[in-house]
């Protein structure tokens, strides 16, 4: 049964899609999953009480670029661009654009006033199989970089179940941001305030980061039958060595390793792939779904997931399908808010399940 696809499907009323944060974020409500068949509810900001002194956080620091950006074919036709990752030739990005079909290889995309290419130009070089995407190269002014570029052209991209327009991308940033690349938050880390995270350093729960840059590939939905038969877009990640040293000194003294959203745990075991975590920096298309054997993490920080999702399933590894979809059921009839600007679970130690 938890081959496939449609066993991880489910039914969320439109009103409980989350389109604006809550404010301070650290009041977001926590489903605390305490082990196979107990869960209490609580706020956010009690994670101090849940936790205990000498557990390891783990949080992805990536930072969300301004990716999609808007031009004109020399037509005048509107364009519209979402920037999916960098490519090794000179100014290039891989991109998802609308309408794709009228923007074959060689076609020029300007930017600026109705398209008068006054404040730069792209032109497609490729289409690329996999994600039906172009691969654009920027044509940058003398004095400035593509970063700045980009900076300057882009806007940051919120989902497409977010319609609220008067949500503020600003609020699409973890507080702790630090390496610019993602094309979509972490949204397990949006909950966490400068003062939750220092009233958890007084408490004894340290906190490391990795970086996932974040691609629109974790978030589609999966298509696949039989779910062994999906293949995840290639993501970039770095885990340093700070954090293998600082998770094996934590596990050494029996704490425990708490991952800060689903990219940390692909970062964690794609790092641990050979049975010995190291530091990693790479490309990880790691897919995480039950039967899965962990090898670095003991519990998970987590938001709650769109039906179908490679990132349901990743859930599902850690306590077992139908335990998950119980548990979303009794987030549903509490009135929980879902997705990126929605609640969170907590789910401790005790609840994880062996393969």
């Amino acid at each position: 049964m938890d081959q496939f696809l449609a066993a991880y499907d489910y039914v969320l009323p439109a009103e409980q899609i989350a389109q604006t944060p809550a404010t301070p974020r650290d009041s977001s409500r926590l489903l605390v999953v305490k082990n196979s068949v107990q869960y209490t509810h609580a706020v956010f900001r009690d994670l101090p009480n849940l936790l205990r002194s000498g557990d390891l956080l783990i949080l992805n620091n990536t930072r969300v670029i301004p990716a999609r950006l808007y031009g004109y074919k020399p037509s005048g036709l509107r364009v519209e661009i979402l920037l999916l990752e960098p490519q090794p030739e000179t100014n290039c990005w891989l991109a998802l654009v609308k309408p794709g079909r009228r923007l074959k290889p060689g076609v020029r995309i300007l930017f600026g006033r109705q398209g008068n290419g006054e404040a730069g130009s792209a032109t497609v070089l490729t289409t690329d199989a996999k994600t039906g995407g172009r691969v654009l190269q920027f044509e940058v002014p003398p004095d400035e970089t593509l970063e700045a570029m980009i900076e300057r052209l882009g806007q940051v991209p919120l989902p497409p179940y977010i319609t609220d327009t008067t949500a503020d991308p600003g609020q699409y940033q973890t507080v702790y941001a630090a390496c610019p690349g993602a094309v979509a938050a972490p949204t397990a880390g949006l909950h966490f305030t400068p003062e939750l995270l220092q009233q958890l350093k007084e408490r004894g729960i340290h906190q490391v980061f990795v970086t996932l840059h974040v691609g629109v590939g974790t978030f589609r939905p999966v298509e696949a039958k039989e779910i062994t038969a999906h293949r995840m877009h290639a993501e970039w990640l770095e885990v340093p060595k700070q954090t293998v040293e600082e998770i094996r000194r934590t596990k050494a003294r029996g704490g425990r390793i708490i991952a800060v959203g689903t990219t940390v745990v692909r970062s964690l075991e794609a790092a641990a792939q050979s049975g010995v975590l190291r530091p990693f920096r790479g490309k990880t298309d790691l897919f995480i779904y039950p039967g899965y054997q962990w090898r670095v993490i003991d519990g998970l920080i987590t938001n709650f997931h769109l039906p179908k999702s490679s990132l349901l399933m990743l859930v599902s590894a850690l306590i077992g399908r139908q335990r998950l979809l119980d548990l979303y059921q009794v987030a549903i009839a509490e009135g929980y808010r879902f997705y990126s600007f929605g609640d969170a679970m907590l789910i401790l130690p005790e609840a994880r399940i062996e393969a």
